[in-house]
């Protein structure tokens, strides 16, 4: 081993605090490129392999009843290389000691062969037998939340009937990676269901003999989208279609795809922040051993060492601490994305998931981390070339603190000893003070954002459920029926108030921007469910024209007074040319409101509502319960209080759950660039110190010189970190949202505070470990140190 290699050992080990600290940051951005770009990986394939192998439908098209027939004309459509016709319902699910009704959804099996699309896995015993209608497979997570197993019998309502099954087999289908029941936009295994039964039977179920009320189209490779859903639009118009869509558009493969998309947004933004804080941090470190060891280099240089021997020799240096971090968030980001990828299990229905590393974010990781540490690290390295031998072993021109300026002679006056050696550090090397204040800071933003985004998430819900929604259960219809139905709710007993419900299914154009939603008919004068401004005050829809969600609006890219089309998907399905006369802050998903009585004028079908919102007295909640279990015209009841703690669920899990991950490396990465700013005084000021101490300085007055540096330094930062965390807030909080829910990043003057308390115990603990060291310091060998 060289000299130069011996005396890297032992710079490594002099600077181990805060080399570990620096090599922590990296290792915190690494691991979190290793975690999310393997988490990407995985749904990725996972999914496409999935729906790959049980033939997922590139298309789906909805219809209100076509004869059979029909779909060997839709086979005929160019670019369609398969078709699967089928019957599918809603149904609801009586399950004992349930007081509501539950959620599920029916649909058909071809009766003596596998579906050509749309196939489910079967987890457990075995698909219908031809000809028998009692028998049923249920979807495996709700059984499993329900204790249900094959040889259980089941009671559910379809269409209107009462009918006991036949439970044979538990199933998931890449159709159901996310589930939800209708009226609802959260996952609940408990509240939805999905029941497959025999062609057949279904069809007699839902008077569908001899016809069907959705087809399933497959694409050949390279076939467009758009020619095929026009031409099977065109087919099934005569018939009621409700419009075709591409796989994009299914629900449960656009909540999926959206995960995926943010977990890949956030692998490519979050983590070179904190490579770039590492490279300013190691920019410092290394800055300081130059200064410090001027005179080792012009000895070595004096001793023949070129000027790349003896840059390579500090370079090495940089790659060690580098290496080090990216290895050990290489090793980090393993073990978290495994840990993380249990929720992702829970979260979709994936038959199988398992944690995939993807080589191309170890490779990343590495060169990224090294390239970023090396780029603070060569802009000191010029200074070692710079240096002759005889300039670099002559001493450097000490600072000047004789002039202090006219503050400074105002402050001495008032201030004793120690404290005017603090003013003096802090006036005459304002650029090194700068750098550790804006280190500070950066590492107070992290904090900052972090805590905001948390308290963002608990503001979508308190808004959403005690603001926006101020109902106790959301009842919905089977089908569009009379207004007049809502005297019968409001007759129940202990059933307060009534506030009617009208949902269309429609697509939303801008231009070229499309978005496959629908239209909530409101009432005048809501009280249980309202559309409310950024004031939280209510909007009320006008008698012509839309008020949309902001999240819908940034989709379609449109403003109060733009024009937006609406192309129904029901009844008539007309076609509408609306003004957007307003933007909602609504939190949870993306709804246009509409004035339910103009709506209803626009469909040609007055006096129509799709459900209604109850608030109740909770005394009678078990009454009311069962009497709506009966109505027939009821396909769905939801309960607020239910629907809360299952977006929390939703929240606390998936990319959600993330924000804890990320919260934890902010804290981590705060700490560590406190720690380094303290080490870094503590290692340009020994010698300054031991002088202190041996003409009668205390160890609290030498610690008092030091760490009031820090403390200065450390408030200085607390208002540069907060405007700093501000804005980082925002990109963090765009991150996060999708079309499930938006977490609003806004000022809270509590996530302030605990980010500003996060950094003051950091600087507490620094502080201390740093006295530690000044303490036990040896003052012979400090004062030995040439300067």
């Amino acid at each position: 081993m060289s000299p130069l290699d011996h005396k890297l050992l032992r710079d490594l080990w002099r600077i181990k605090g805060q080399a570990t600290a620096i090599g922590a940051v990296i290792a915190m951005g690494v691991m979190m490129l290793v975690m999310m770009t393997g988490l990407t990986a995985s749904l990725t394939e996972t999914r496409n392999a999935y729906y790959e192998r049980y033939r997922l439908a590139d298309v789906f098209a909805p219809v209100s009843r076509a004869p059979e027939h029909l779909g060997d004309r839709l086979a005929e459509i160019p670019g369609v290389s398969a078709v699967q016709t089928r019957v599918q319902g809603r149904a609801l699910i009586d399950l004992p000691g349930e007081v509501l009704p539950v959620h599920a959804q029916a649909v058909s099996l071809p009766e003596h062969r596998r579906p050509a699309l749309n196939d489910v896995y079967l987890t457990d015993g075995r698909l219908p037998a031809p000809g028998r209608p009692d028998e049923i497979v249920l979807l495996q997570s709700f059984a499993a939340a329900h204790d249900l197993h094959p040889g259980d019998h089941l009671r559910a309502t379809m269409n209107g009937a009462r009918r006991s099954f036949d439970i044979v087999g538990l199933a998931q289908s890449p159709e159901f990676l996310y589930t939800t029941a209708p009226g609802e936009l959260v996952p609940d295994d408990a509240r939805f269901g999905v029941i497959w039964m025999g062609r057949r039977g279904l069809a007699a179920a839902y008077d569908m003999d001899g016809a069907f009320n959705e087809a399933l189209l497959g694409l050949a490779r390279g076939a467009s989208d758009d020619a095929v859903i026009a031409a099977a639009d065109r087919l099934l118009k005569p018939y009621g279609g409700l419009g075709a869509y591409p796989l994009a558009d299914q629900t449960s493969n656009r909540f999926a795809s959206e995960e995926i998309a943010g977990l890949e947004a956030s692998s490519t933004s979050v983590p070179p922040i904190f490579l770039a804080v590492a490279a300013f941090l190691l920019y410092i470190v290394v800055s300081r051993i130059v200064q410090a060891e001027r005179g080792q280099i012009g000895l070595m240089k004096a001793f023949g060492y070129s000027n790349g021997e003896v840059g390579l020799h500090y370079f090495k240096l940089i790659l060690a601490i580098a290496s080090g971090g990216a290895l050990a968030g290489c090793l980090f980001g393993i073990g978290a994305g495994r840990a993380m990828i249990g929720l992702y299990s829970d979260y979709f229905k994936f038959p199988f998931l398992v944690f995939q590393l993807d080589p191309a974010a170890f490779v990343i990781g590495v060169v990224v981390s090294i390239l970023a540490a090396s780029g603070g690290g060569l802009m000191v390295l010029r200074r070692v070339f710079a240096l002759t031998p005889a300039e670099a072993m002559r001493p450097p021109a000490p600072p000047d603190f004789s002039r202090t300026g006219q503050v400074g002679r105002a402050l001495g006056r008032i201030l004793d000893q120690p404290s005017r050696m603090v003013l003096r550090r802090i006036t005459r090397q304002f650029g090194r003070m700068a750098g550790a204040t804006i280190g500070i800071a950066a590492g107070m933003a992290l904090s900052v954002s972090m805590i905001t985004i948390m308290a963002g998430f608990n503001r979508t819900i308190d808004l959403t459920f005690s603001v926006t929604d101020r109902s106790d259960v959301t009842v919905t219809f089977t089908h569009p029926v009379s207004d007049k139905t809502l005297l019968e709710l409001a007759r129940l007993p202990g059933v307060e108030r009534v506030e009617p419900l009208r949902h269309v299914g429609a697509v939303l154009r801008n231009g070229l921007i499309t978005y496959r939603g629908g239209l909530i008919g409101l009432p005048e004068m809501a009280e249980l469910y309202r559309a409310l401004d950024r004031d939280q005050a209510p909007i009320e829809p006008p008698d012509h024209g839309v008020v949309l969600s902001r999240a819908l609006a940034d989709v379609l890219n449109i403003a109060p007074g733009d024009t937006l089309r609406v192309e129904v998907r029901e009844g008539r399905q007309p076609v509408l040319d609306l003004p957007v006369s307003g933007v909602a802050e609504t939190l949870l998903g993306a709804p246009a409101y509409m004035n339910m009585a103009a709506l209803n004028r626009a469909l040609g079908e007055p006096g129509r509502v799709s459900g209604a919102y109850l608030a109740i007295d909770e005394n009678s909640e078990t009454a009311i319960y069962a009497a709506l279990k009966d109505l027939p015209t009821v396909v769905g009841v939801s309960l607020k209080s239910q629907a809360r703690d299952a977006l929390l669920a939703q929240m606390n899990t998936g990319a959600g759950s993330i924000r804890y991950v990320m919260g934890s490396i902010a804290f981590v990465i705060t700490f560590g660039i406190v720690y380094n700013a303290a080490r870094i005084a503590l290692a340009e000021r020994a010698r300054d110190l031991a002088s202190l101490r041996v003409i009668g300085f205390s160890k609290g007055e030498a610690a008092f010189v030091l760490l009031g540096e820090l403390a200065v330094v450390t408030v200085m930062a607390l208002p540069l970190g907060a405007v700093m965390g501000y804005y980082l807030s925002f990109g963090i909080a765009q991150g996060f949202s999708n079309d499930l829910y938006q977490i609003p990043a806004v000022f809270d003057p509590a996530s302030y505070g605990q980010a500003m308390i996060v950094v003051l115990l950091a600087a507490v603990v620094s502080g201390g470990l740093v006295k530690r060291d000044l303490d036990r310091a040896d003052l012979i060998e400090a004062l030995k140190t040439r300067e």
